[in-house]
């Protein structure tokens, strides 16, 4: 008995402590600040423990099939993955069910919580790029370059909230947008991707969304992160296509690409994702001056910085910076890198061990990294409640999402000319459908819509609309006939309207790679053969990036800017063909006149304008202006009419502020809408100067008559000043001009004696 009690005795000295530390580890405690939870763990991992947290596999890794597709978690290979290597991350998929997606996240959260020594879950990432894009039956919102043209930030808000009420209980908490990079060069294949190219209206956009996405629990779903992304300067390569080399001076950097990460940074983004190229010949996954120097020290940021699709492998085999890949390891976690989206095989995992083996890295820098790993999981409360619910799916594409994806479409249309008054049509006898897009539903989504390039046309939802499909249940009493090709003469002579919806096709990132911006040449001989007849020609240009048509724009009486505008697109364009909706969209990029002549709107001459004589309709085409239509161009059913800009003073300190105020008027018959575009110029700087710059916005609903007064106040450090190449703010006496619409004032800014 003596020695069963002794058993038992010493039994329970090694037992009980156990059982104690799992039921009262303070990081298990949901009581106590983050960071002493935080701490606490960190303090109980081994090293292979913390690398596998800074690992993140593509879901193909832990697929049954190997592949994106038909979503099915293989249990051994993930088992093996979480529990010997102790991988912290997953990411990717391809549209499945929401009832799929819940059995696969439910079954790969378990069981990391369960092979996982101290029971850490998981974060899954994923591109929900315009809404949970890869989410079957989710509500899908018109592509960002779509919301830069509404110029209303509610839109953008709308599209982050709605898409983490949708798929954040899923499992799905960690999304891979916004983009914040800027759409300056229009041959670059993610233009779409962006706001524009203004960084102003980036910034608003970009922080819109944020707040939408990451604060979406507060309605009813489980925490989301948001992920800023490609730090910095990817979207500026000079040839134009996907991860080749970008020349930007620091100074522009900091002035132009800096400034929406840092928005975003402001409004607490948690995760931000590294630019795939390089900057000035560094590239930025290894540059340590970018990433560690600008992004944390300079600029704040404090969240965790994830690399792009193997992006540490392209030190090796890409950019040739690094002898092997454990020497690009160290490049890129020494750069400032905390995860690495390695992401199909372990070779992060080996090369880090041996970096700390040899002793090459410290566990104390990895500490650093696995300590803002652990606290994004915290804060997004996944050790409480690591597991995904199936009991608010009904959120999933509801009427009220789906018509907050509509209001965003309909207010991203952009008429571009409109000669004649030929739109509205208000009640046609016949309408000519035809062009590559007159009948695609892919078309109107682009690519990360199902798929990484989007989906094939029979995977998307029966009851979306084309084009096609949209007129006819917008004009249920006319007739409209889909041709294919060019229209004969009497076909064409018999309509009304004939609406060439042409473009281009889903693509993204280096797929999306081309060497000449024209609209394919098989649409412009169709619809210049079209434009030769006597029925008006509306040209309606579904496209991720401005094509260019200068030698068609001429023959087209109407030129509808179409963009991406998603599921519910296709209602929106029929909406404002019909005058059923009042066009409010805005360029949030300059269109292009000619191949190899393009510069971003605050660029240009300041004494070439695209309207002559304010006719908006007559095309004037010139060998100084690179535009065809200018940034912010966007026509109406309706006039607005600007009047009495007034500034509070002639001339404030650089400690004062100025208000600058302005009557809108809708001067026509019916009720519109109208973004309110306030510009500055600088007239003189020690750095040249933009001819002017967007600096607020914001749109307003007015009946016919109706007029509103609209304020903007100037802060001399927000609005006036402007930084060196060092990143340090210069503000410098001088003179500037306020502009809106048609109106200008000056002012001048005094030193502070």
């Amino acid at each position: 008995m003596e020695q069963v009690l002794r058993i038992f005795f010493t039994l329970s000295l090694i037992i009980l402590p156990t059982m104690a530390q799992t039921q009262t580890a303070p990081y298990q405690n949901p009581d106590l600040p983050v960071d002493e939870r935080v701490n606490d763990l960190l303090g109980r991992m081994k090293i292979q423990e913390k690398i596998g947290q800074m690992t993140q596999l593509d879901i193909t890794t832990i697929n049954k099939t190997g592949h994106q597709s038909n979503v099915e978690l293989d249990p051994g290979k993930a088992k093996e993955l979480i529990g010997e290597h102790h991988i912290g991350s997953f990411l990717n998929g391809e549209a499945v069910p929401a009832g799929q997606w819940f059995q696969f996240m439910d079954r790969l959260t378990r069981l990391a919580v369960n092979e996982s020594r101290l029971g850490i879950p998981i974060i899954y990432g994923i591109d929900h790029i315009h809404g949970a894009s890869y989410l079957g039956g989710a509500t899908i919102f018109p592509q960002s370059i779509n919301l830069g043209a509404t110029f209303n930030e509610k839109h953008s808000y709308n599209a982050g909230a709605v898409t983490a009420l949708e798929s954040a209980d899923l499992g799905h908490q960690w999304n891979f947008a916004p983009v914040l990079d800027l759409g300056v060069n229009p041959v670059w294949p993610r233009i779409w991707e962006t706001y524009g190219e203004d960084p102003h209206l980036a910034s608003v956009m970009g922080r819109s969304y944020v707040n939408g996405l990451q604060s979406a629990h507060k309605a009813g779903s489980k925490k989301m992160a948001a992920t800023a992304k490609h730090f910095i300067g990817y979207s500026d390569p000079k040839s134009g296509w996907d991860r080749s080399p970008a020349h930007i001076p620091d100074q522009v950097l900091h002035e132009f690409h800096k400034p929406p990460f840092k928005a975003a940074i402001d409004a607490g983004i948690k995760t931000v994702m590294l630019n795939s190229g390089e900057v000035n010949g560094v590239p930025v996954h290894a540059s340590h001056r970018l990433v560690t120097g600008l992004l944390r020290e300079e600029m704040g940021f404090d969240g965790v910085i994830l690399t792009d699709w193997a992006d540490i492998k392209k030190l090796v085999n890409f950019h040739y910076t690094a002898e092997d890949y454990k020497e690009a390891t160290y490049q890129a976690v020494m750069a400032g890198v905390d995860m690495s989206m390695t992401p199909l095989t372990l070779e992060f995992n080996r090369a880090m061990t041996e970096l700390v083996e040899e002793g090459w890295l410290s566990e104390e820098r990895i500490d650093a990294s696995v300590r803002r790993i652990l606290t994004l999981k915290f804060e997004l409360g996944l050790f409480e409640d690591p597991y995904p619910t199936d009991d608010r799916l009904d959120k999933i594409g509801s009427t009220e999402n789906r018509q907050k994806a509509l209001d965003a479409a309909r207010e991203s249309i952009v008429l571009l000319r409109n000669s004649g008054d030929v739109l509205p049509l208000e009640a046609p006898g016949k309408i000519i459908v035809t062009g590559p897009t007159a009948d695609s539903k892919r078309n109107l989504s682009g690519g990360w819509t199902i798929a990484w390039q989007g989906g094939e046309e029979e995977q998307y939802p029966e009851d979306m609309m084309t084009i096609l499909d949209a007129l006819r249940a917008e004009f249920p009493n006319g007739k409209i006939v889909h041709a294919t090709g060019i229209p004969g003469d009497k076909e064409l002579n018999d309509a009304d309207l004939v609406v060439y919806a042409g473009g281009e096709e889903p693509y993204t990132e280096f797929i999306g790679n081309i060497s000449d911006l024209t609209l394919p040449q098989q649409q412009l001989k169709e619809i210049a053969a079209i434009a030769r007849g006597n029925t008006p020609l509306a040209l309606v240009l579904v496209q991720g990036r401005p094509r260019l048509i200068t030698d068609v724009a001429i023959d087209a009486e109407a030129i509808i800017m179409a963009g991406l505008p998603g599921f519910e697109g296709a209602e929106a364009i029929a909406n404002v063909i019909s005058g059923t909706v009042n066009p409010s969209g805005k360029l949030p990029i300059s269109y292009p006149m000619d191949p190899n002549h393009y510069i971003p709107y605050n660029h240009k001459s300041s004494d070439v304008y695209f309207f002559d004589g304010g006719d908006p309709n007559e095309i004037i085409q010139g060998d100084d202006d690179p535009s065809l239509f200018p940034f912010g161009h966007g026509l109406s059913y309706t006039t607005f009419d600007y009047s009495n800009l007034t500034v509070s003073s002639r001339s404030i300190t650089t400690e004062e502020s100025l208000r600058a105020e302005v009557t809108i008027t809708n001067t026509g018959d019916r009720q519109g809408m109208e973004g309110a575009l306030w510009f500055i110029t600088d007239h003189v700087g020690r750095i040249t100067r933009p001819v002017e710059e967007l600096q607020h916005f914001e749109k307003v609903s007015l009946e016919p008559g109706e007029s509103v007064r609209l304020e903007f106040k100037i802060d001399p450090t927000d609005h006036l000043a402007y930084p060196d190449e060092n990143g340090k703010l210069n503000l410098e006496p001088g003179r500037f001009t306020i502009k809106i619409g048609d109106l200008t004032k000056e002012f001048r800014l005094k030193a502070v004696k």
